[in-house]
C-alpha cells in the first residue's frame, strides 16, 4: 500500500474518532459510517473538515456557493457555513481548484456526475412523511435490467412494489412512472428522494392506494450542452420511444400491473417534468394521471393553445380524459409553475397546484410534491 494512501486512511480513522463538540452539531445523516464531519447544528449551519496537508487552497462548493476553508496545523482544513436551507444539497470539495468528492460523504449521482451530498434536517414532525417507520410494513425496491432493441444496450430501472405485493399474489396494481431531472439518473428518487418511505407511509395510513412505482433513466443524466450540437428539443427526447415501446411492455410483462390508462400515471421533477408533459399530453390514450414537480415547462411560453398539439384547446374534453393534473414547485425557485397554473385556471383546465414553502430547486421540494401528488391518483372519485 502506498504511503500517501495509508496516511490518508489513518487520518480519516483519527478524524472519525474525534468527538464533535455541541457547538458543531451532529454528524450529517448523509455521511459514510463513523464519519464525524460534516456535521450540522441546530441552526442548520454545517461544519466541514477535510484532510489535505499539501493543499494550498481548499473550499467547499455547495450548489455554486463557495466557502473558504481554514488550514490547521495537523493538515486538516475546516469551515462552518451560515444557515443552510433545509433539505438535500449536492456539494464538492475544491482542492487547489479541482472539484473532488468529500471522502466522508456518501456519493449521489447528480450534477451530471457522482457528487457528495448533505442533508440539512427538518424537524422530526416535518420529516415524518419521508422517514422510515419501524412500525409499518415496508415495500421493496428492485433493480431491474432489461434489453433495449432501440438503443442496442442494456438499460436499468428501479421498481418499487408495496409491502402487500408478495402476500397478495392475486392482486394487480396501478403504476406510477416517476422520472428524475437533468444530471441525475434512475437512482435519484430512491436514494435522494426517499420515495419508498413516502409510499410506505402513505399506504400504511390509507392516504394513497397501493401502487407500483417505476423509475427509469430519462436519457438526460448529463448537463444539456455536453453533447455538441444537441438542441434543447433533442435533449432527453430519445427516452419517449424507449418508454412507450420498451419500458412499459417490460413492466407489464414482469409485474402484476393494470394496463389501462386509468391505472397508469407519470410524474417527474425538473427535466423529468418536461418529459412527463411531452409524453403524456401526446399520449392521453395511455395516461390519465400527470404530475410535474418544478417542471422545465418552457414550451408554455408559446401560449396554452400551442402546447403539445393544442391538447388544452378543449377544456371539457381534457377534463374528461385526465383525472389528475398536478403542478408543484418551491416558493424560492421561481420556476414558473404558478404562472402556468393561472393559465390553466383561466382556460378551465382542472388541476392541482402546490407551492412548497421555503424550498428551492432541490429534493425537499420534490419529496413534498410527491407527498401531495400520491393521494390524488388512482382514486375512483378523483375529480382533482
Amino acid at each position: 500500500m502506498k504511503k500517501t494512501t495509508l496516511t490518508l486512511m489513518m487520518s480519516m480513522a483519527a478524524l472519525a474518532a474525534t468527538a464533535v463538540s455541541p457547538a458543531e452539531g451532529m454528524p450529517a445523516v448523509t455521511n459514510i459510517p463513523e464519519a464525524v464531519y460534516p456535521c450540522v447544528d441546530s441552526l442548520s449551519k454545517a461544519t466541514f473538515r477535510v484532510y489535505a496537508p499539501e493543499a494550498r487552497d481548499v473550499k467547499i462548493d455547495i450548489c455554486g456557493r463557495k466557502y473558504d476553508m481554514i488550514r490547521q496545523d495537523n493538515g486538516n482544513w475546516s469551515v462552518t457555513t451560515g444557515p443552510l436551507v433545509e433539505g438535500f444539497h449536492y456539494y464538492f470539495v475544491l482542492i487547489d481548484g479541482v472539484a473532488v468528492n468529500d471522502p466522508s460523504s456518501e456519493t449521489f449521482y447528480g450534477c451530471g456526475r457522482q457528487a457528495s451530498g448533505i442533508e440539512i434536517p427538518e424537524s422530526a414532525e416535518e420529516a415524518a412523511y419521508y422517514t422510515f417507520n419501524k412500525d409499518i410494513p415496508h415495500g421493496q425496491v428492485r433493480e431491474c435490467p432489461y434489453w433495449s432493441e432501440l438503443e442496442q444496450r442494456q438499460r436499468r430501472c428501479y421498481v418499487y412494489t408495496p409491502a402487500e405485493y408478495e402476500t397478495s399474489p392475486e392482486k394487480t396494481y396501478p403504476v406510477l412512472y416517476l422520472q428524475h431531472g437533468m444530471g441525475e439518473d434512475e437512482r435519484g428518487w430512491h436514494q435522494q428522494g426517499k420515495m419508498a418511505n413516502i409510499l410506505d407511509n402513505h399506504i400504511a395510513a390509507g392516504t394513497c392506494v397501493p401502487m407500483i412505482v417505476v423509475m427509469d433513466y430519462g436519457n438526460c443524466g448529463y448537463i444539456h450542452g455536453t453533447r455538441p450540437g444537441e438542441s434543447r428539443d433533442e435533449f432527453g427526447a430519445s427516452f419517449t420511444p424507449v418508454m412507450l415501446n420498451e419500458l412499459i411492455p417490460f413492466v407489464e410483462k414482469t409485474f402484476r400491473v393494470r394496463t389501462d390508462r386509468d391505472n397508469r400515471a407519470m410524474a417527474g421533477l425538473s427535466w423529468g417534468g418536461h418529459e412527463t408533459f411531452q409524453i403524456t399530453l401526446r399520449n392521453l390514450d395511455k395516461f390519465s394521471h400527470i404530475g410535474s414537480f418544478s417542471g422545465a415547462l418552457f414550451f408554455f411560453g408559446d401560449g396554452l393553445d400551442n402546447v403539445c398539439d393544442g391538447v388544452f384547446k378543449d377544456a371539457d374534453a381534457f377534463n374528461d380524459k385526465v383525472h389528475t393534473l398536478f403542478l408543484g414547485m418551491g416558493s424560492e425557485e421561481n420556476f414558473g409553475s404558478d404562472k402556468i397554473s393561472a393559465m390553466l385556471t383561466n382556460a378551465g383546465i382542472r388541476h392541482t397546484y402546490y407551492l412548497s414553502p421555503g424550498t428551492h430547486h432541490e429534493w425537499l421540494t420534490w419529496r413534498r410534491c410527491l407527498d401531495k401528488f400520491l393521494p390524488l391518483i388512482f382514486r375512483q372519485d378523483n375529480n382533482n
